[in-house]
């Protein structure tokens, strides 16, 4: 029974990021995160570009990727995105799907901002089965986070956020192999900066910006009774840029780039026993089992293969957009992650249209071959703002 649990949780866990390595020799491996459904970024716009969301002009969706960018993008604004997920590798019983709503509102002359926003993820339906592969429970994992941000102008140029985030994770609940399953919860807060100017500070002129992110910063998901089996929450850096050129009344482009690093243990490498199954006993790297604090200081020196292995840690999204009157958009780009480490690689496309206050974006992505990737991967997002989102 138990490694029917465990293959019914794996595969939610797919669904939302690769966390286990395509076999190669076993020698590294991925990173093991829960409520990975937190890193699927849900806004359709930046989705077309690659995933790279700090180099976009702010708007409520700038709550996922680097929530100081409320403070620029105008009075007040909201969003509402939406995602069916995986469509042609599971039945209209089995579907999964995302939504995303979010909204902000600035205050004390667009010094100051507020921003709250919600995901779920609906896994659709897995069944239990016992080690005779009779059906013993029908069950409909979900997940879902709530936040709440405060982000505030330093300067003209510069904003910081932070936010707060409850999160619930549910992927499966009762006795299996005399082992308590349970719900997941979890507090974690994000850390924004970021920073916009304009070229010789002309509104007119080509906009330049770039930002720093610290996400999901919070305490372990424990999905049973058993104290000692705790799963990191997805904590992860991001650091991005963009710029705007040909900044004209009819024609617009903007190159953007991220890149991603997930802030928790590297998995070791365990010795084996004469029969060749791993020991307990750590051979090479460092126990997983750390607190909050040292886990994210020692990400980054802690992979088993040394240097090597921890650059193939990072992953990298870069785009281009292309607005027309700033009335049609058309976006394109690449998101890369090593093999070894998840293997999502896609290319992405996007289009847009916006009139007066009233935007409505759609992307597709493209995996890339041998790519695990989802197939067949729509975002959609209609959002409303209010006021420029230029500097004043």
């Amino acid at each position: 029974m138990k490694q029917y649990f465990t293959l019914c949780i794996g595969i939610i866990a797919w669904a939302t990021l690769p966390c286990h390595v395509l076999a190669q020799k076993n020698t590294q491996k991925a990173l093991n995160a829960g409520a990975a459904f937190l890193l699927v970024n849900p806004d359709a716009r930046s989705s077309g570009t690659g995933d790279a969301t700090t180099g976009l002009e702010g708007d409520a969706n700038s709550l996922f990727g680097n929530a100081a960018k409320i403070v620029f993008a105008g009075d007040m604004g909201i969003s509402a995105s939406y995602s069916p997920w995986m469509w042609d590798l599971n039945n209209n019983d089995q579907r999964t799907n995302l939504g995303y709503l979010a909204g902000y509102k600035s205050f004390n002359g667009r010094q100051e901002a507020v921003g709250v926003s919600m995901r779920y993820f609906s896994h659709g339906s897995v069944v239990f089965r016992d080690d005779n592969g009779m059906e013993l429970q029908r069950y409909h994992p979900k997940e879902y986070a709530i936040d709440a941000t405060y982000a505030r102008r330093l300067g003209n140029r510069y904003a910081l956020a932070i936010s707060l985030r409850y999160i619930r994770s549910d992927l499966g609940q009762g006795t299996y192999n005399s082992i308590q399953q349970k719900p997941a919860n979890a507090v974690a807060g994000d850390i924004s900066l970021y920073y916009q100017n304009y070229a010789k500070q002309d509104l007119a002129g080509n906009r330049f910006c770039w930002g720093i992110s610290f996400t999901n910063l919070g305490n372990k998901l424990k999905y049973t009774e058993d104290g000692n089996r705790r799963t990191f929450l997805p904590m992860n850096l991001r650091l991005g840029g963009g710029y705007t050129f040909v900044n004209t009344v009819e024609h617009q482009f903007t190159v953007l780039a991220d890149v991603n690093k997930l802030l928790i243990p590297t998995p070791p490498i365990y010795k084996q026993d004469a029969g060749g199954d791993p020991t307990d006993e750590i051979e090479k790297g460092k126990d997983p089992n750390r607190g909050i604090a040292e886990a994210i200081f020692t990400s980054f020196y802690d992979a088993p293969g040394g240097f090597t292995e921890e650059i193939r840690e990072f992953t990298v999204g870069g785009g281009i957009e292309y607005t027309y009157r700033h009335q049609l958009f058309i976006r394109t780009g690449y998101f890369y992650e090593h093999p070894m480490k998840g293997y999502r690689q896609h290319f992405s496309a996007g289009v847009g249209t916006q009139y007066k206050n009233f935007a409505v974006d759609m992307a597709y992505i493209i995996p890339t071959a041998n790519s695990p990737y989802q197939r067949r991967s729509l975002k959609f997002s209609v959002a409303y703002n209010i006021g420029s989102n230029r500097l004043e």
